[in-house]
């Protein structure tokens, strides 16, 4: 018995709203749940994308139905979306014009493509082609 699958991927930041400005309009993920000054999660494909602001994530809920231990991390996280070589072009096009900077884009070895950009917490966003890890 193993994983199948991550159904669910969390970064950490301060400001929450920017966060969802990012993945929500810039990206136009849909919002699933929203507790302000605590988090937002926006949903993907079959996945969830957790985004949490590190200091109430560190606070017990001290909810005995939802008994989710403390949890937090400080720092850059990094979360990657599978894009084919079409769609991070688009993707590309995209961030140039919402202002935001293209902070990597190359093939790797294996000859998949990488984009990747900075969201407004400082965490590092990346689109790539699924074959990168085949």
């Amino acid at each position: 018995m193993r994983p199948k699958a991550i159904l669910e991927t969390a970064l950490y930041t301060r400001d929450l709203s920017a966060a969802k400005a990012f993945y929500g309009d810039l990206l136009g993920l849909p919002v699933i749940a929203e507790v302000e000054g605590r988090h937002v999660f926006f949903r993907v494909g079959a996945g969830v994308l957790l985004v949490f602001d590190p200091e109430a994530t560190e606070v017990s809920s001290h909810n005995p139905a939802l008994p989710v231990p403390v949890h937090g991390a400080r720092g850059a996280g990094h979360v990657c979306f599978a894009a084919s070589r079409a769609e991070l072009a688009g993707w590309r096009k995209r961030f140039v014009a919402a202002g935001v900077a293209i902070e990597a884009e190359f093939d790797w070895p294996s000859g998949a493509r990488s984009l990747y950009v900075r969201d407004p917490g400082g965490n590092s966003v990346e689109f790539a082609e699924p074959r990168l890890w085949d």
